[in-house]
């Protein structure tokens, strides 16, 4: 059911972005590109960052991302796409499901749900564009603990095999990106961006690989140009700190080597598929253009889970700066804060006097309407608000609610009747064959001795086989759940806002006044009153004397007065014994009753509870996503979408009738819907929310209005508080430059060569980047620009700081006891002589 309910939201909110939805742009870039990942740590932002990519670049086709992973990462790939692999923060919390086993359980709907979608059709294009370069490591890993990272340099240089595959690989993804060059303005350059881990082993390739893959491109590309985006985890230094921090240090090290302006290398890289092989060199010159470095710690010292995602994002929204192709110049020119960025700018202002290049960091936040906190919660409140409906009906008396239920006075009464024969019967009686015996004498016994007299046992037995046995047979035959439940059919056909939670509440004991159980139970023991009585009185009539019956009496006639005698007789005892069968037979009926209406709570509390526990989890759900979004974009979501929904589901109703929703072209019956799957309910409520609740006007607003509307909908209209626009883009400026933090930590906050840059992606022409623009316009000691992309559905905005070296970062100096210590005790790390590395500052 998670797994639904997030799909649901994803699909919402991937639809509210493309721009079919909002009419939401997408950015193009200038020049090919290609990210090249090395390292198993990098796993993760494979995929991730070809995903962005592939939503904000409308041509990202040509896009192209190569992975170099060792076997066993390839094994974890292998088993994650199979559902086989469980990583550790995952492990038993969200299991894939058997998608087959899955279509069995929740039938047709449910499987067309789960077949694949747009978006997993996006997500095969883009495992298309995806290069895996393999190496067999794990010999490595096992044996060479102490000297891994040489280990894995000496063993790849050697490895002639390996080297070849790595050179077809990256010809293969040449050709590939050269059959691309129509989606780019210019095929004169290729951006290469190098993405790893800096506690990665496998980093120690970074030089060679960079090298080998930019002389590759160089043949079919007048220039590459190279970035690095070193991604460092602090989180992950809790269980294992020693050898990741040594490995870090060892990398931040190399990684200034080799961006010292004297940096050269030559090494025999090229292969060709006779093995011979040919060196490339480069050099005397940095090796990469820029080096990025990005934490998932802030530099506030702050780590939250989706740091490490934001990372991703902002590697590409720094790839795309420096590689944007600008798509209507009229947008640039819109507003002289239209600045675009400058690489070359960026990177002299923040140089030293003495040539050092620095590295640079970013933050990036974003506000937009939050598309997924809102799919959940309008599914909630369109559910809470069926519900409510449900359980929303006419104030029937108890007398009303009886006879809904079938157990009317007149219903009983006819259903009695059914179960025993015609009371004109007993006349029959008066024909039983008689014992001779005198009126005289039968004026001595009692009404039971006369009868054993007359008959014998002949009335009783008459009395049994003609009525106490059809009765009998009657009642057994009886289904009674069955006519219930008939009953209820009828009924609700009859009143179509009759439902579940009646029946619920209407068996439920613990409901006082609303349940029938006091008039039920009250009609029983009446009933078992009367048959005491009853009882009673028939057995004092058979204690009174024959000669006490009133009939005519004729002197002489003694045949005329025992024929009168048998008349009043059976009339007087048996109408008595019948009065008592009904009563007994009445009374066998309301307990077939009790049971019947007993099982009908429990079956209707199983259903309400279902659908209660449905609801708390659709509740759940929007509340969890609530608690993920930002506090002040996430804020009010409940609030106003409750109206909103009810708004739009009472509109609707109008035009189309009060239970249009309960209708099978909508949601239908919700119980028999439940009877099925609650995955199954849940899917008719998705599909009526997404086709006719999410589609109505309310939802079409931009992200200004939506909020601005949210955000005053506790408010009352003569309320002084009440948000203006001007204080609501005041809000945003600052929740966006708050969330902005540099992604990395530093030992001096403010140091000496700190130089910042500040982008707005967004509509340029939009009041909020026209305030944005403006806000401290006089005061600002950063450049400030816009990227243009016309969006309704929100802003972004990414703050680049550079001009930090690696002797600046927590991290760097915090690692240098672990790296020295481990370098006293036998560890080595580099691939190269260390002497020829920088010292240690």
């Amino acid at each position: 059911m998670k797994q639904l309910l997030q799909r649901f939201a994803d699909e919402y909110a991937s639809a509210e972005e493309k721009l079919s939805g909002l009419a939401d742009d997408q950015s193009s870039i200038h020049y090919p590109t290609l990210f090249l990942f090395i390292g198993d740590k990098s796993a993760e932002a494979v995929e991730q960052i070809a995903r962005i990519n592939a939503k904000k670049w409308d041509n990202s086709a040509g896009v192209m991302y190569v992975h170099i992973a060792s076997e066993q990462e390839e094994e974890r790939r292998g088993q994650r796409e199979h559902g086989r692999y469980e990583p550790s923060h995952t492990r038993g919390v969200d299991r894939q499901m058997d998608q087959g086993q899955e279509q069995t359980e929740l039938g047709l709907n449910q499987a067309q749900l789960l077949a694949p979608r747009q978006d997993q059709l996006n997500q095969d294009s883009i495992g298309s564009s995806i290069r895996r370069i393999t190496l067999p490591l794990d010999k490595l890993q096992h044996n060479q603990a102490k000297s891994l990272r040489p280990a894995i340099y000496g063993d790849w240089q050697q490895d002639e095999q390996q080297l070849f595959e790595m050179n077809r690989t990256l010809r293969q993804v040449s050709r590939h990106i050269s059959d691309y060059g129509r989606l780019y303005s210019s095929f004169d350059r290729i951006h290469l961006a190098v993405v790893t881990r800096v506690d990665d082993p496998m980093n120690v390739l970074v030089p060679e690989m960079t090298l080998l893959a930019q002389s590759i491109f160089s043949q079919s590309f007048k220039s590459v140009q190279v970035d690095m985006y070193a991604l460092l985890s602090e989180r992950d230094q809790i269980d294992a700190f020693g050898t990741s921090s040594c490995y870090g240090v060892a990398f931040l090290r190399e990684l200034e080597h080799m961006q010292a302006a004297d940096y050269a290398l030559s090494a025999p890289l090229h292969v060709t598929e006779d093995g011979i092989r040919i060196p490339i060199s480069h050099g005397p010159a940095p090796l990469f253009d820029l080096v990025y470095v990005l934490s998932d710690k802030n530099e506030r010292g702050i780590s939250a889970a989706s740091d490490m995602q934001d990372n991703y994002e902002m590697i590409c929204h720094m790839s795309l700066l420096k590689n944007r192709k600008s798509k209507d110049a009229a947008y640039d020119q819109y507003a002289s804060f239209a600045t675009s960025y400058n690489n070359a700018a960026f990177k002299n202002n923040m140089m030293t006097e003495d040539g050092r290049q620095g590295c640079v960091s970013a933050g990036f936040a974003k506000v937009k309407r939050p598309n997924e906190s809102i799919a959940l919660t309008v599914l909630y409140h369109f559910y809470k608000q069926l519900l409510e409906r449900l359980q929303t009906a006419p104030d029937w008396s108890s007398r009303e609610k009886l006879a809904l239920l079938g157990l009317s006075p007149d219903k009983v009464a006819s259903q009695v009747n059914e179960a025993i024969p015609d009371a004109s019967r007993i006349n029959d009686m008066n024909g039983i064959m008689t014992h001779e015996v005198s009126f005289s004498r039968l004026k001595q016994l009692s009404l039971r001795e006369a009868e054993e007299a007359l008959f014998g046992d002949g009335c009783k037995l008459y009395f049994r086989d003609n009525f106490v046995r059809p009765a009998s047979s009657y009642m057994e035959q009886l289904d009674v759940r069955t006519k219930l439940r008939t009953t209820m059919q009828k009924q609700a056909a009859e009143h179509p806002n009759l439902n579940v939670f009646h029946w619920y509440e209407w068996t439920n004991e613990q409901e006082e006044t609303a349940s029938v159980w006091k008039d039920v139970r009250a009609r029983i023991r009446d009933l078992s009153r009367e048959l005491e009585l009853a009882q009673a009185e028939l057995d004092q009539l058979y204690t009174e004397k024959a000669d006490s019956l009133s009939f005519q009496r004729l002197p002489f006639m003694d045949k005329h007065n025992v024929r009168g005698f048998v008349r009043s007789f059976c009339q007087t005892i048996y109408s008595k014994k019948l009065e008592l069968l009904y009563t007994e037979t009445e009374l066998q009926f309301m307990r077939r009753y009790e049971a019947e209406l007993e099982q009908l709570h429990t079956e209707s509390a199983h259903q309400v509870q279902q659908m209660r526990k449905l609801e708390r989890t659709l509740h759940e759900a929007a509340l969890e996503s609530i608690r993920t979004a930002d506090d002040y974009i996430g804020q009010n979501i409940m609030e106003y979408y409750e109206r909103v929904t009810s708004d739009v589901m009472q509109e609707i109703e109008a035009k189309r009738g009060a239970m249009i929703f309960f209708d099978e072209r909508y949601v239908g019956h919700l119980p028999d819907l439940l009877h099925v799957g609650s995955d199954h309910l849940l899917f008719k409520l998705m599909e009526v929310c997404r086709t006719h609740i999410l589609t109505a006007t309310p939802f079409h607003q931009t992200f200004e209005e939506e909020l601005l509307r949210r955000s005053n909908v506790t408010i009352s209209y003569d309320d002084k508080d009440v948000l203006s626009k001007e204080e609501l883009f005041k809000r945003l400026y600052r929740t966006l430059e708050e969330q902005a933090n540099i992604h990395i930590r530093l030992l001096d906050y403010t140091h000496e060569h700190r130089y910042e840059e500040k982008y707005f992606f967004g509509d340029c022409t939009s009041e909020f980047i026209r305030y944005a623009q403006q806000a401290d316009e006089g005061s600002r000691l950063y450049k400030l620009g816009t990227v243009h992309e016309k969006r309704s559905s929100g802003v972004e905005k990414l703050n680049l700081m550079g001009g930090f070296h690696v002797e600046d970062l927590m991290y760097y100096r915090n690692g240098k006891v672990y790296y020295d210590s481990y370098v006293q005790n036998g560890y080595t790390f580099h691939g190269i002589d260390p002497a020829n590395l920088p010292a240690l500052r």
